[in-house]
């Protein structure tokens, strides 16, 4: 299932309704016709087109449940598993499915329907399939190189096109409409008597071919939810009208030192910097990974006192007013940044009394903290650096 923020389904019970979906899925394919190979291979005939209509229909209905539930965030799209993409081994392995789809009629998923059902033909495309992968892995020796060949990684579509998603969202849903437009033409003259699109009612799908075109234009000015809202608190005005809960280098050195459960240090300062010092106990979290859903059981916490720390206080407070925006409490921003604790507690210089009667004792617990805390740290560098979490991908697909 999809990486829903809040996670609605534990990984659990996500076997369980990946097996009801797989039946429903299937089941909606036999429904379709997708158990009949002769109308499977019709699309490329012309006779027949509804297996294009339903993987459109399919790819605008998921896109656009994809970007509307990103935009009320309630789907952390960052934790999607893109596939990596080798160019040239993909086009020829497309154009090798697409031989195969031609000569048997059936791809591998639609095969699985039309045999659950007692398709004979089906049954020895799926053993045909079999033996491919059999071959396939044997002989992938002598073209192994070629298979790794043209890697682009994890590309997506609008990014190597230079355009926005919303843009390119828009500019999907109008291919789609007017395949299904050229499509039935087509279909209505080479099939004239048994076309599928016959039976369409003109009034429906005009009105169906509007709406979904007023959705493609929605998606062109609807703003990225995590730009616009770090946008949103980066603006000096927001920032100068939404006071912040500060918390000085004296006392998270204290807390540190007294190590206190009740405590979680954010550390927003980038994870390629391996000459900055780790403090006990800190999370690496770059600020717009705080929408990321792995983090949502240390923020949700409201006894926990999550104190953030970064380069500078502008930093800190864009994520501290980002993360009141996304409902999140108890939190505090340290005072100067890191900096000004690595000058008051790590890298002291001359301590300089400020005329109080408390200047000993400040003093005094400055020097003690510098030690315990280094102490601290060395412990936790000689157990190992640990690592950022990572988010888990979440992977799908047909």
């Amino acid at each position: 299932m999809g990486p829903f923020v809040p996670e609605l389904i534990s990984d659990q019970l996500n076997l369980v309704v990946a097996l009801v979906l797989g039946i429903a899925f299937g089941a909606v394919l036999e429904q379709a016709g997708f158990s009949s190979s002769r109308r499977l291979a019709g699309v490329f005939y012309g006779y027949d087109f509804t297996v294009l209509r339903v993987f459109f229909t399919a790819t605008v209905t998921a896109m656009s449940g994809v970007l509307l539930l990103g935009y009320f965030g309630l789907l952390d799209t960052e934790a999607i598993f893109v596939n990596p993409t080798w160019l040239v081994p993909a086009i020829v392995g497309g154009i090798i499915m697409g031989i195969g789809f031609v000569l048997g009629g059936y791809c591998p998923g639609t095969s699985v329907c039309a045999a659950a059902i007692g398709k004979i033909d089906a049954m020895f495309f799926i053993g045909g399939g079999l033996l491919g992968v059999f071959a396939f892995g044997e002989l992938f020796p002598l073209y192994g190189n070629f298979y790794d060949s043209t890697s682009l990684g994890p590309i997506k579509v609008f990014d190597s096109l230079g355009m926005s998603q919303g843009l390119f969202a828009f500019l999907l849903i109008a291919v789609a409409v007017g395949a299904f437009a050229v499509t039935t033409l087509i279909e209505k003259r080479v099939n004239k008597l048994s076309a599928p699109s016959l039976e369409f009612k003109s009034r429906r799908h005009i009105a169906a071919g509007v709406g979904i075109f007023a959705l493609g234009l929605l998606f062109i000015v609807l703003p990225d939810r995590k730009t616009s809202l770090v946008d949103k608190v980066s603006d000096p005005k927001y920032v100068a009208s939404h006071p912040v809960i500060m918390m000085d280098a004296d006392e998270l050195a204290f807390r540190i030192v007294d190590r206190e459960p009740n405590i979680r240090i954010i550390d927003l300062r980038s994870t390629d910097t391996s000459a900055s010092l780790v403090l006990p106990g800190e999370e690496k979290i770059a600020v717009r990974d705080l929408f990321g859903k792995e983090w949502l059981p240390i923020f949700s916490q409201r006894h926990l006192k999550k104190v953030l720390v970064g380069y500078d206080e502008s930093q800190e407070r864009i994520a501290y007013l980002l993360l009141q925006e996304l409902g999140y409490e108890n939190l505090a921003v340290l005072k100067g940044g890191f900096e000004a604790f690595d000058k008051t507690i790590l890298s002291p210089g001359p301590f300089v009394p400020t005329g109080s009667r408390w200047d000993a004792d400040v003093k005094a617990f400055r020097e003690k903290a510098h030690g315990d805390i280094l102490k601290l740290i060395a412990e936790n560098k000689n157990k190992g650096a640990k690592e950022p979490k990572k988010t888990k991908k979440v992977q799908g697909g047909c």
